[in-house]
């Protein structure tokens, strides 16, 4: 019996640390990642701005609804590993910079993403901005610390490159 309590209290220790830990660090977090792919700024536009496409080429993604725009704002649903989250695009630069922010304010995180696309010869790098932000303590601990702030990032860049059929380079 000794042990069990002994036990016990070591696991509501630790979830007490986590939260401490997950109420010291900021709501708001900023991470930056990108990747080269040998193709045009079009071509990457194209396929990162069409919503209806996402779950052809990312497999987190199951289903895209795209929704009536509102405020002249194109939205879109994403159902996925993440659950439904609720987007619009807040920039549109045809082949120059894409700006998606999540505009739905029950999540336990929201923010956005800025995705920049830099010409270079025959390549374009694609920079992904993520300017996140996470309500939720447990959730903060568990982003910073567990998954990383730029682990959807690298996975979009490397879904983007499985997309094109290669390797990209960062």
């Amino acid at each position: 019996m000794k042990v069990v309590l002994i036990g016990l209290a070591a696991l509501v220790a630790i979830a007490l640390v986590v939260v401490a830990i997950g109420y010291s660090l900021p709501v708001r977090h900023r991470a930056v990642r990108e990747a080269r792919y040998h193709r045009p700024p079009s071509e990457i536009f194209a396929l990162i701005s069409d919503a209806r496409s996402f779950s052809s080429w990312r497999p987190s993604v199951k289903t895209v609804e795209v929704l009536p725009d509102s405020g002249g704002r194109r939205r879109f649903r994403e159902e996925g590993s993440d659950g439904a989250i609720l987007y619009e695009v807040a920039q549109s630069v045809p082949n120059d910079r894409l700006v998606t922010r999540i505009a739905d304010p029950s999540l336990p995180f929201g923010g956005s993403w800025t995705y920049e696309l830099i010409p270079a010869g025959d390549s374009t790098t694609l920079r992904i901005t993520e300017d996140g932000e996470v309500y939720n303590p447990v959730f903060r601990f568990v982003s910073r610390f567990v998954m990383g702030h730029t682990s959807t990032i690298d996975r979009y860049l490397l879904d983007v490159a499985n997309h094109f059929g290669g390797p990209e380079t960062r």
